[in-house]
Order: structure tokens, then C-alpha cells, then sequence
């Protein structure tokens, strides 16, 4: 064999050496971890007609839906009247969802495409959460951003009223106190309401003054009442003075629903006339048993309840601290139904109507 024959036959060995290497690098060259987490899918595969997996409901990779949560916001309606409402948000990571309602609430912010017909975001316009901070008793405090002094000042009390109510829709928060840009505020920036204490529910929303009612004997209670705008019912919190009978303080509760509002015009009365408020039973284990008259219903041979009316006494009655669900029943009558034909074999707890949970 001549020498140059050896040469060729010795670099074809070389090569096919020289391929078997790479490939066998190749298999262990992006073994690492955060190396494979470095290597995107190709930008738009679907586009040049590449093959891609599907998976199991259809969706192409990459293509997945949003995951999201109910939550309730308080917004401004035209009225100047705070109202919660319950939107869907992007399902974040729980150390961030007290930041996230915050921002919601932004205007010209994420709420901006959800927001109801009618209804506006209360926080001036970039307003940023600077940071969060829970208390072991409950108090949670929020660190803003200079924009939040931007607003104007006959709007105060609805602000502070939809943070505190929005923030304290979570079991582990009772109140919130005010930052600004790393500084303590003892009172709102603006017309100057005291912060000191904080602000919690027991301040009241949407407060209104009803004639004839003696303040020495009354308590200041939050009551709902239904509004329709459209074909949209929405519940507005309103903090009145109550007449409370001092043996039981929840029937007057419910008396003053059956009365309906006495003020705005945009406030529906859904009870009907003639109700008879029979018994309201001590609480048992944070339940409140009620039973009313036949009046109650919407239609007796149906025996069933209007949803209006049930969310109305739902939401008003679980407002006050002790009472976790309402047991409805009716004289002379064995089962009630809702309008669905559901029966309440149950009694109706809050998170049947809206939203609830912790931070």
C-alpha cells in the first residue's frame, strides 16, 4: 500500500472518530437544567406550517387560556355611590393579590376593559403600590405612590371607602393604613379625613343621614340594597342608623329592609308589601334562622324566593360580624326554592353571592 493510500484511509478514520465525538456531545451537550430552560420553542412555528403537539382540549401549545379568579372590586358609578362589583382577574401568586385588587382599582389601569357600563376606578391615574404589609391584628398597610395625592377633594371618602371595602374582602385583614411614598399618614392627603386609627368597615360606606331616627338609641348598620342599571343588578352597601331593639338586634335589621330604602332614587324595594316578619331565632353557631310570612314569596304555589330578595338579606345580615350564614324559612310552608327550583335545604352563606377568602 502506498503512502498516499494510507493517508486517505487514515483520514477517513478521522472523520468517522471525529463524527461519533460530536454526536456523542451532542446527546449530553444541553444536559443542564437551566440550560433547557434557556432554549425557547421556534417564535411562530404555527405560522410556517411546523408540526406541533396538541394537547388534550385541543389548544396548541402556547396557546393555553388565562387562568383567573373572582375578586370584588368597589367602584364609583355615576351616582358618586361606592359599589362593589365581582370581576375576574389573572389568577396570580397569593403574596400579590392584595397588590393586584390595589391596582385594579387604578384608573387608566388593567380594570380599564372591565370595567361595568357606568361605573369608574376611584384611584387617580398612576397610582403605584410601593409595597404591602400585614399586622399579626389584622391591620394591613399600604405603601402608595405620590400620584395617589391627585385627587380631587370631594372624592375622599369614596377612595378610602373602596380600598378599605376591597382590601377587607379578605378574612385575615380588619383595616388598612395609609402610606405615601415610604411616609406614614396620619390623614388623607387632601381634605384631611383621619387615618390615625386606620380605616375599616366599621367607618361605614356610602353613609346617609335618615330623618326621625334618635342617635342615642340607634346603631350604625350596613344594609343592601339592589339597583338595576340595564339588565344588570348590582347591590349597593349603605351605612345608616338603625333603630335596634335591644333583646334582638337583627329583626330590626330586617325590619328596616322590609321598610326599603328611604332615599335614592335609583334603590330598589324588593320585598313585597304585607310581609310579616314572624321570628328571628338566636344565633346557633353563627346562624341566623329567620321566618317570615307568605308575602316572602314570589309565587306561593311555586314556593319559591326571588333572588333579589335573598341576596339582599344574605348580604346585609352576613355584614354584621357574628352571623356567618341565613336560614329562610316560611309559614305554613315545608320547602322553599329559589327561582331556579333549588331548594334551600341549607343555610345561605356569603360566598354564594360573592366572593370570599384570605390573603
Amino acid at each position: 500500500m502506498n503512502k498516499r493510500a494510507l493517508i486517505k484511509i487514515t483520514g477517513l478514520r478521522f472523520l468517522i472518530v471525529l463524527i461519533s465525538i460530536l454526536v456523542l456531545a451532542g446527546c449530553g451537550l444541553f444536559t443542564s437544567e437551566e440550560t433547557l430552560e434557556q432554549i425557547d420553542m421556534p417564535v411562530g412555528s404555527e405560522d410556517r406550517g411546523d408540526e406541533v403537539d396538541e394537547s388534550e382540549d385541543g389548544l396548541e401549545q402556547g396557546d393555553v387560556e388565562e387562568e383567573t379568579v373572582a375578586r370584588q372590586l368597589y367602584l364609583l358609578s355615576e351616582e358618586g355611590v361606592v359599589v362593589p362589583h365581582t370581576l375576574a382577574l389573572p389568577k396570580i401568586e397569593t403574596n400579590g393579590v392584595a397588590a393586584q385588587v390595589l391596582e385594579y382599582l387604578v384608573k387608566d389601569g388593567p380594570v380599564t376593559n372591565l370595567l361595568p357600563n357606568g361605573f369608574e376606578a376611584v384611584l387617580p391615574a398612576g397610582t403605584e403600590v410601593l409595597g404591602l404589609n400585614i399586622q399579626e391584628d389584622g391591620t394591613l398597610i399600604i405603601d402608595l405612590s405620590e400620584e395617589f395625592n391627585n385627587y380631587e377633594a370631594s372624592k375622599e371618602q369614596q377612595i378610602i371607602q373602596a380600598m378599605t371595602h376591597t382590601l377587607t374582602q379578605f378574612d385575615n385583614v380588619e383595616r388598612i393604613k395609609l402610606w405615601v411614598n415610604g411616609f406614614e399618614q396620619t390623614e388623607m392627603p387632601v381634605a384631611g379625613t383621619v387615618m390615625a386609627e386606620g380605616y375599616s368597615r366599621a367607618n361605614g360606606i356610602n353613609i346617609m343621614e335618615v330623618d326621625g331616627i334618635d342617635l342615642l338609641n340607634s346603631e350604625a348598620i350596613t344594609v343592601y340594597y339592589p339597583a338595576q342599571l340595564g339588565p344588570n343588578f348590582y347591590y349597593v352597601p349603605v351605612t345608616q342608623h338603625v333603630e335596634v331593639d335591644s333583646l334582638n338586634k337583627y329583626s330590626s335589621i330586617v325590619q328596616t329592609l322590609l321598610e326599603g330604602p328611604s332615599y335614592g332614587t335609583n334603590l330598589l324595594h324588593v320585598f313585597n308589601p304585607n310581609i310579616e316578619l314572624v321570628e328571628v331565632s338566636e344565633l346557633d353557631d353563627g346562624v341566623l334562622s329567620i321566618e317570615f310570612s307568605e308575602e316572602i314569596l314570589a309565587d306561593v304555589n311555586e314556593a319559591y324566593i326571588a333572588e333579589e330578595v335573598m341576596e339582599t338579606l344574605v348580604l346585609t345580615l352576613t355584614d354584621q360580624p357574628d352571623v356567618s350564614a341565613v336560614s329562610v324559612t316560611v309559614e305554613n310552608i315545608d320547602q322553599i326554592f329559589n327561582e331556579h327550583g333549588v331548594p334551600y335545604s341549607e343555610p345561605v352563606t356569603r360566598d354564594m353571592f360573592v366572593p370570599t377568602g384570605s390573603l
